[in-house]
């Protein structure tokens, strides 16, 4: 049994009856929503106003950097779907794995996005339970992207020590109508998600290490009364050539109807680069 999707996202599913929730997903708007995404400024004509608005600058180069050259990406992912109560308390749970494949594509300044899952470990389905499904993860980066530097408004925040390093703290807003790198499908539309959040950036590197977002009631006439995602970022280090990167190793996602509450935890391990040359392992640094 596999499954692939193309620009796959955040959508529950019922085995059982079809409800109007199954047409709900999270994509990256270059492809799904067809906007032309152009950067205003070059990352270096950024105002460097604190060390965390350098610590942006570095990140939206790194981000650039990121998607061009590691574009073809395999690992095993495993998920874990909740279905909660009123009281944040778990009522259901599922456990599957997958061989999932990324794959990044920019044509016209556009970046296009293509994530493949391959079901390793089927779990047991209650046919009766309505599960969250939710992908698209990669795409979060976009945020940082120079593309995006219009749609939204970044704060500097100070800073955290995490693991005897200290990391920049960026805000973020968005620009009301900006195009977003995440969207809503609906009933066979889409509407861009207003996210906001928090970057965690290494102010030597750019790297961001982790990423909050979350959108509010603002899309309560659609029935969407919250949603919240973190994803965290581990060290990796490629061989032939040496290179290390910082890529997603956990996510986590909440959604809140006002009937539902689901979340989703993704774990990801055993990364390797793919393209038409080379594939090579990926193994974490210790």
């Amino acid at each position: 049994m596999s499954e692939s999707s193309h620009n796959r996202g955040l959508y529950p599913g019922r085995k059982s009856r079809a409800g109007w929730w199954r047409a709900l997903a999270l994509a990256a708007c270059a492809s799904v929503l067809a906007v032309n995404c152009a950067a205003q400024a070059p990352a270096g004509e950024i105002p460097a106003v604190s060390p965390q608005l350098d610590a942006l600058a570095q990140a939206r180069k790194f981000v650039q950097d990121y998607f061009e050259k590691f574009s073809d990406l395999t690992c095993k992912e495993f998920v874990t779907q909740f279905v909660l109560n009123g009281s944040g308390h778990t009522i259901y749970r599922e456990n599957s794995a997958y061989d999932y494949q990324f794959v990044a594509t920019s044509a016209s300044g556009n970046w296009k996005f293509n994530e493949t899952r391959t079901t390793r470990n089927p779990a047991y389905r209650d046919p009766a339970r309505t599960l969250l499904v939710t992908s698209g993860f990669a795409s979060l980066l976009l945020v940082a992207h120079p593309m995006y530097e219009a749609s939204y408004v970044f704060e500097p925040g100070g800073s955290e020590t995490i693991g005897g390093v200290s990391y920049a703290i960026v805000h973020f807003v968005p620009v009301p109508g900006a195009a977003s790198p995440a969207s809503l499908r609906l009933r066979g539309k889409n509407y861009a998600l207003p996210m906001s959040g928090t970057l965690w950036v290494d102010p030597r590197s750019g790297a961001i290490v982790k990423l909050q977002a979350a959108v509010d009631s603002s899309l309560s006439d659609l029935g969407l009364a919250g949603l919240r995602t973190e994803v965290r970022y581990a060290q990796h280090a490629f061989h032939d050539p040496a290179e290390t990167l910082w890529i997603a190793e956990s996510a986590e996602i909440e959604v809140d109807t006002p009937r539902q509450h689901w979340r989703n935890q993704h774990k990801f391990s055993d990364y390797k680069r793919f393209n038409v040359n080379v594939q090579e392992e990926i193994g974490k640094l210790p």
